[in-house]
């Protein structure tokens, strides 16, 4: 019985979310385009269950790029009006769109100048009726076996509000380097805060052949270690190439028998690289750029001093510091 009603719960606001998700239109772009072209903060405001939702929604924003406060309605009422100014966008959370003291509040922001936004339940509420843009956050029915309980609406009402900030990410160019700043006690912070050869694969786990490897041999190579690659390194330890698996795909894909060809006549030839002093933020955002799993590391003359993964360092899996 316990079980069952806890899977009930959880089912209830997976439905919730589902019918949310059809609901997305045109609203939605308007209030990101709204919060894009402001040059100043999104202030969100909510009562009770609400506003507990609006601040982590905040917290979300101001992590990934969008700066964002909470404004108590109440205490707003009271003297904090003075953190709001017209450039803000105005978010007000409520789901039956009834709330007096937020409805209270709201005329007095639009006299400022602000878009007002309502998440709401309610399209047809007080809220609603005065809000620039109307986003429906409604559910049919909360989680609740008395229907009281805000569960399922508190749960739509936080998944719209990390749309909105996922959406805002990819908006506004928000990188994983800018994460780092703002994350500077995080472990991904922490991570990218050191120079890449606290990172880079060294010695013999490097991948590597010669430029007229047979391509079979260069393929066991790229197999041995497990990288998706091969560097293609010259007898005097200058990095020629690299060889990767979208190389080989790409080449067989206008060809037939790849075992007849060198690493040479495959690879990347001259392929971007780093030193090993260069910063992992500075690494990451050119593998992102690129979208490189694979960096070589070279010394400034082009010699090649390791290799540095993706997944290293981003900490999936086992650290690997110098290859050990």
């Amino acid at each position: 019985m316990v079980t069952q009603q806890a899977a009930d719960v959880i089912r209830i606001e997976a439905e919730g979310l589902l019918r949310l998700a059809e609901r997305i239109d045109e609203s939605f772009a308007r209030m990101v385009a709204a919060i894009c072209n402001s040059s100043g903060r999104v202030v969100i405001a909510g009562i009770g269950k609400s506003g507990l939702v609006g601040r982590k929604i905040v917290a979300t924003l101001n992590s990934t790029g969008t700066r964002a406060l909470f404004l108590h309605p109440v205490e707003a009422m009271h003297g904090d009006l003075g953190i709001v100014c017209r450039d803000d966008v105005f978010l007000a959370l409520s789901n039956s769109g009834e709330t007096e003291e937020l409805n209270m509040l709201v005329p007095i922001i639009r006299d400022i100048g602000c878009t007002v936004i309502a998440l709401t339940g309610k399209t047809g509420s007080t809220l609603a009726r005065s809000s620039d843009i109307v986003i429906d956050v409604g559910v049919a029915r909360e989680a609740c076996p008395m229907g009281l309980a805000p569960t399922a609406s508190t749960t739509a009402l936080l998944a719209m509000g990390d749309a909105l900030a996922v959406v805002l990410i990819s908006r506004k160019n928000f990188k994983t380097s800018d994460f780092r700043r703002f994350h500077p006690g995080g472990s991904l912070g922490q991570r990218l805060s050191r120079c890449v050869a606290d990172f880079m694969l060294t010695g013999g786990v490097v991948p590597q052949v010669a430029p007229g490897t047979p391509m079979t041999a260069a393929i066991k190579e790229i197999d041995r270690c497990g990288l998706g690659a091969t560097l293609v390194v010259q007898p005097d330890g200058f990095l020629a190439g690299i060889v990767t698996d979208g190389d080989i795909r790409r080449w067989l894909s206008r060809n037939t028998d790849i075992s007849r060809e060198t690493a040479e006549a495959v690879m990347t030839p001259h392929p971007r690289s780093v030193s090993p002093e260069t910063p992992a933020f500075d690494a990451l955002n050119l593998m992102e750029h690129f979208q490189i799993t694979v960096l070589p590391i070279t010394n400034p003359i082009g010699k090649v001093r390791g290799v540095l993964h993706l997944h290293d360092i981003l900490g999936k899996g086992e650290f690997k510091f110098n290859g050990r």
